[in-house]
């Protein structure tokens, strides 16, 4: 059914034998089926012994399909609750929920993105943090930190520490700017994520502004080497989401990563 399907719908595009293609996904059984378990079973199992589980999501919250900017989302929860109805996990077990979250903000594809900027700042964040898809090459829209949503995601994801990354990329902006709310028409500043995104759409961003400390970051390995400006700005944002930043990515190697957690 699903190829007469895919027929209809693409014609003479799509060629296909449906038994030459049986024949080809049975010799794969073989090869995967030592990987495949129980998963409810699995994970009850890993539970009840007490072993740790560490669980990545792949997509960001403002891609969930409830929290969202709806329609441009994935198909599915990729926040925390994502993780007990996808995993069966139990709920009183998880003791450390870490948000990863860029020094900047970044989106791909369509969807409302209030700090994007399509200027020479959005260009020089985007080569400096080389945002674009490996495979793809398709670029990322970049704009400065969006602290509205990260305190949204963490109203929602109830994060217990934060790992802030690619802190290196700004380290060549004399000036650096956040959002910390947004402004209605009617003057009204919002500094909560609105539920109606057509409000949203309507808004002009507050920005807070903070001194770049023009100074390279890489090699930093305690929060102490890093300037003061760039502690300053990590300061903020801890105390702007109310959640501890634990890590700071200062490179692109897995080396590059200043931790704060004993």
């Amino acid at each position: 059914q699903l190829a007469t399907g895919y027929k209809k719908r693409f014609g003479d595009l799509l060629t296909y034998d449906v038994d030459e293609e049986i024949a080809r996904f049975c010799e794969y059984r073989p090869r995967l089926a030592s990987y495949c378990v129980d998963a409810v079973q699995f994970i009850k199992g890993v539970q009840d012994r007490g072993e740790k589980i560490l669980i990545e999501g792949a997509n960001a919250l403002m891609l969930d399909i409830d929290y969202g900017t709806y329609p441009y989302v994935t198909s599915s929860n990729t926040g925390l609750g994502g993780i007990f109805t996808g995993l069966a996990i139990n709920p009183t077990k998880v003791d450390r929920i870490i948000g990863v979250v860029k020094a900047y903000t970044t989106r791909v594809g369509e969807g409302i993105f209030k700090t994007e900027d399509t200027g020479d700042i959005g260009s020089k964040l985007q080569d400096v943090g080389r945002e674009w898809g490996v495979s793809t090459g398709r670029k990322r829209r970049c704009g400065w930190l969006d602290l509205v949503v990260l305190k949204y995601s963490a109203a929602i994801n109830h994060y217990t520490l934060l790992n802030l990354t690619k802190l290196d990329v700004l380290d060549s902006f004399p000036v650096i700017k956040v959002a910390v709310a947004y402004k209605s028409p009617e003057g009204e500043e919002l500094d909560y994520f609105p539920a109606d995104l057509a409000t949203l759409e309507k808004c002009q961003v507050v920005y807070k502004e903070f001194e770049g400390w023009q100074k390279p970051t890489t090699h930093a390995k305690t929060f102490y080497d890093l300037p003061q400006q760039a502690r300053a700005y990590v300061d903020f944002i801890e105390e702007f989401c109310g959640v501890k930043v634990g890590w700071i990515g200062t490179g692109p190697s897995r080396e590059d990563m200043i931790s704060r957690i004993k």
